[in-house]
């Protein structure tokens, strides 16, 4: 859904974040002493903006507020994560208390400078087994060396967005499972029209909507880090793979300079002018949310969904993914985190509440117990997703001291295989790689 345009705007997140991370150190979540059982005022900052999410929202929060009649909470929406961090810096009364973000790639220097408070004493005090509670990926993403401080709220699981009617036409009968395959059905899919595209099988560019470098390395199972956490993006074959597996498609496809100008075309990712909902892509790595907005759309072309391919010596680990979602956690500098505990364990834990949440806004559950609820609404092509999600050869990107810097040092050696501008992917892993030590020794 929308709320995940921030996570394409990486950059900016992260600098924002890692500013706030710096700013905001204070007591953990032992500390907490307030009366929860009191009355009081919360002050929860979100970054949801449309008007079906900030619905969405104010239904669980009028849920809460009813089986808590003592807490009452004021509910900020469309914040940034630089007005998150200027309110944390200045603190206050009108500062919140409980936030909510799209990025868990700067968990680390959350968790890493105590921005946030440690939930694993409250989690213990409530007698809730996270491990039972929430699935092994979602809680790598959510924590730093032990400190649990963030919940996830919501997941978001990445798979193949088809066209079947396009799929039907060129005679091709199911999704590919392989890498191979994928390469063959996207050629079979592209239609050349002199310098454009009448219709291109899939864009395969790193800036391509939701294909980043880390998605797609997911279909490997790679290690970023060793066991002493150094960088391994240089020893794990696995890096080389995708980045040389990539680039081949954007050559097959017409190449870098080609598929850009053809991307130059495209509508904003977040409405009916996608180039998916138009027919010009037949297939699209995307989230669980792009085959609704598709239907809302009004296309008229029938919708497949399927896990991403995997290499071809992978294939049985096929129907995995690269996972992520929302964050949610309590600022370390609240004088009311016992009753902001309330708030995030029921947000984060309470099944009803997950799963009306999920519902509402087309995204995965995070629990559990909410992805095996009778009452999870799931279409056929949510259901690929939600198998994703399952999968337990599904990965992401796990938490580090520098925040999500380490993927941006990934992220720009990609731009630079795919572009040309970097041939021997070797040599510039090895670069990558001493870098990423190089900022994850600074940021510690």
């Amino acid at each position: 859904m929308p709320r995940t345009r921030r996570l394409t705007a990486a950059a900016t997140v992260v600098a924002a974040l890692s500013a706030l991370a710096t700013a905001c150190t204070g007591q953990s979540g032992t500390a907490a002493s307030d009366d929860p059982n009191k009355e009081v005022t919360l002050n929860f900052w979100h970054g949801w903006s449309a008007p079906s999410e900030a619905k969405a929202i104010e239904e669980n929060i009028a849920r809460f507020e009813k089986a808590h009649p003592n807490i009452k909470v004021k509910v900020t929406g469309n914040m940034t994560d630089d007005k998150i961090n200027q309110a944390l810096r200045a603190g206050g009364d009108k500062a919140p208390d409980v936030v909510s973000s799209f990025t868990t790639d700067s968990v680390g220097k959350f968790c890493n400078s105590g921005a946030f408070a440690d939930l694993n004493p409250f989690l213990q005090k409530s007698g809730i087994d996270k491990a039972k509670v929430f699935p092994k990926t979602l809680l790598e993403y959510t924590q730093f060396n032990g400190n649990q401080c963030t919940l996830p709220l919501l997941n978001d699981a990445y798979g193949l967005v088809y066209n079947k009617d396009a799929f039907k036409a060129a005679g091709i009968t199911e999704p590919p499972k392989t890498w191979s395959q994928f390469v063959e059905v996207a050629q079979k899919l592209t239609k050349p029209d002199g310098d454009s595209y009448g219709q291109l099988g899939v864009m395969p560019t790193y800036h391509g909507y939701e294909t980043t470098p880390v998605r797609l390395a997911a279909q490997w199972s790679p290690k970023y880090f060793d066991a002493d956490g150094k960088s391994n993006v240089a020893k794990d074959p696995a890096f080389a793979s995708m980045l040389t597996a990539q680039k081949d498609l954007v050559v097959k496809l017409g190449g870098y300079e080609k598929l850009e100008k053809f991307r130059s075309t495209f509508g904003d990712e977040w409405s009916a002018e996608h180039p998916f909902h138009k027919g010009q892509v037949a297939m699209q790595i995307d989230g669980e949310w792009r085959a609704a907005m598709a239907k809302e759309a009004g296309v008229t072309f029938e919708i497949g969904t399927a896990p991403l391919p995997v290499p071809d010596d992978q294939v049985a680990d096929y129907g995995k993914g690269y996972l992520s979602g929302t964050i949610m956690g309590i600022a370390s500098g609240s004088k009311k985190q016992n009753a902001s505990w309330e708030l995030v364990k029921y947000m984060t834990t309470d099944t009803e509440a997950v799963v009306a949440f999920a519902n509402a806004i087309h995204n995965v559950p995070s629990t559990l117990a909410a992805l095996e609820s009778p009452n999870l609404q799931v279409t056929p092509e949510f259901k690929t997703f939600i198998d994703i999600a399952r999968h337990p050869k599904s990965n992401t990107t796990p938490a580090q001291a520098d925040g999500g810097t380490y993927q941006l040092t990934f992220q720009d050696l990609a731009y630079a295989v795919e572009k040309g501008d970097v041939a021997d992917i070797p040599a510039g892993l090895a670069k990558t790689g001493q870098q990423i030590d190089t900022d994850i020794a600074k940021a510690k």
